[in-house]
């Protein structure tokens, strides 16, 4: 982890790669940001890799805030066996935060991160400050369980085309979400050097029988998540359906809920100059 003392890097595209190791596995991550204070990490999404995430997104919270990125294990630069299920997802993501030396942290989720992040939540009471939940929802959820059907069918479609998958899965196929997709791959590809290597067919996987597994069990008490929480999705998630962010809402205490019109699984990255802001503002200052 860098110091203190060093020059904050402000873009998330010239965020340096980094790596920890935690036994026999090592983990892959890029900050940016100014350091100091409680830290933001960020969890991401199905089958994705530091590369995966939206600078118009990262970067605004890093105006202000220590930003962290990570790679979990099995996926791009980590290494070691990707986890089985979102429990164990959770046991790593924590065995990286206290690795880095963090005792407290914010979350900003996105999709199976955002399950990921509730499990931690849960495991490890105390640790998040704040927490950001987008295109998400609870374990044992309505329909989650379909997530892996609607992937595969997507890739089937996207192969077809030959386009990027998350123009199928994250956005409406209408003239808006094809122009939003479109500019949203573009934003990803911004990064020229240092790229990570994209997830394997196995990874993806393994990670969609967790969401499967996830989304066939138990509900968790939510009314654990006492800690400031914003929810946000966009009106047709095909991936994690709507209801679900508005369940999340209704079974988190005082939590804020955000719903972008006519879009889909991706409605943040689609409506990412209004979202950023209010996502920054909401995390506020690291003291």
């Amino acid at each position: 982890m860098s110091t203190p003392g060093e020059p904050a890097v402000t873009s998330y595209e010239q965020a340096p790669t980094r790596s920890v190791t935690v036994g026999d596995v090592r983990y892959a991550y890029r900050e940016l940001g100014p350091k100091g204070g409680v830290p933001v990490v960020f969890f991401v999404h199905l089958a994705a890799t530091l590369d995966n995430w939206d600078p118009r997104i990262v970067d605004p919270i890093a105006e202000k805030r220590h930003v962290i990125n990570f790679d979990q294990r099995g996926v791009g630069a980590s290494t070691g066996e990707v986890p089985g299920t979102i429990e164990e997802a959770a046991d790593h993501a924590y065995e990286l935060i206290a690795a880095l030396g963090f005792e407290e942290i914010d979350i900003f989720s996105f999709s199976m991160g955002g399950m990921i992040a509730q499990d931690l939540i849960l495991e490890h009471p105390g640790l998040v400050r704040r927490l950001v939940l987008t295109g998400t929802g609870p374990r044992g959820g309505k329909d989650i369980e379909k997530v892996a059907g609607v992937t595969y069918r997507d890739i089937l479609r996207a192969t077809l085309t030959r386009s990027d998958p998350k123009e199928f899965l994250f956005f409406n196929r209408d003239a808006a979400g094809k122009s939003a997709a479109k500019a949203f791959i573009k934003r990803l590809q911004e990064r020229t050097v240092d790229r990570d290597r994209p997830a394997t067919i196995k990874a993806l996987r393994t990670q969609l029988k967790a969401i499967q597994k996830y989304g066939r069990s138990a509900p968790s008490d939510l009314s654990a998540l006492t800690m400031p929480t914003l929810i946000a999705n966009g009106d047709h998630d095909r991936m994690v359906p709507t209801a679900l962010s508005e369940d999340l809402h209704r079974r988190i205490k005082g939590s804020q809920l955000i719903i972008y019109p006519n879009s889909g699984h991706g409605g943040i990255f689609q409506f990412h100059e209004a979202f950023a802001p209010v996502a920054a503002d909401f995390l506020g200052s690291p003291a």
